[in-house]
């Protein structure tokens, strides 16, 4: 589909981000999130796990980075489970840590699947950095079977009134600097509270899925709405 060309630059400035802190990118995951990221990613698995013990069934994860829920979903799975990303040091740092899984570079945006080829779709903490949502919902349904299941897990809008402001605190004050001294970017851990600022919460983001043409959306707070799974079925 075509793209304008602040989408272009804005895909450009993303890639560039994510391509200098790839290194330190998952020591700061696991730091930062006090490790839940790793229970959250398992939450994805079990949405799946009649698709996954399906020998004929083919799985992509969509904006894999460096490939944590790619490995989660095909550890001890009949499913093949394969990753894309548009950040080939993400995508490299995730083919040393899972040799055995097939990684392709490809933009969510534009990728170079056929249409109605995959079971389920994953995108973990992808779809925000997205130059335009919309348009990468309809991308990630023109690859799907029909009938397949797309899973997002994303940040989303924190539902407890007393929880949502300390969060805000934490997300927008404190991890910038943490994620600043490790990572040595500041920039891209201001970027984070920043998007997520810009993304649809929980409810807006189950009605684009459902303009998309998707049918039984449904959605799962995770950690008091920190974080939201998504599911809708082609």
């Amino acid at each position: 589909m075509e793209r304008t060309e602040r989408e272009m630059q804005h895909a450009a400035a993303v890639r560039e981000m994510f391509s200098g802190i790839a290194s330190r990118y998952d020591l700061l995951n696991h730091l930062l999130s006090l490790n839940i990221d790793k229970r959250w990613r398992r939450r994805v698995r079990n949405k799946l796990s009649d698709i996954l013990r399906d020998p004929n069934a083919i799985v992509l994860d969509v904006a894999c980075g460096t490939g944590d829920l790619t490995i989660e979903l095909a550890n001890d799975t009949s499913a093949k489970v394969v990753g894309t990303d548009f950040c080939r040091p993400m995508l490299e740092i995730a083919a040393e840590k899972a040799v055995a899984i097939p990684f392709f570079e490809g933009d969510a945006m534009n990728l170079s699947f056929a249409s109605d080829t995959f079971d389920a779709v994953t995108i973990a903490f992808g779809l925000r950095n997205l130059s335009n949502f919309a348009d990468g919902l309809t991308e990630l349904f023109r690859i799907l079977k029909p009938g397949g299941k797309l899973v997002i897990l994303e940040f989303s809008s924190p539902t407890i009134p007393g929880f949502r402001s300390l969060f805000s605190f934490y997300f927008s004050r404190v991890l910038p600097r943490i994620g600043g001294v490790v990572s040595g970017s500041r920039g891209a851990y201001e970027y984070l509270p920043d998007s997520v600022s810009k993304f649809p919460d929980q409810s807006s983001l189950a009605s684009l899925m459902s303009n998309t043409g998707f049918g039984s959306v449904e959605f799962e707070n995770l950690t008091g709405g920190i974080a939201a799974i998504h599911v809708g079925v082609k």
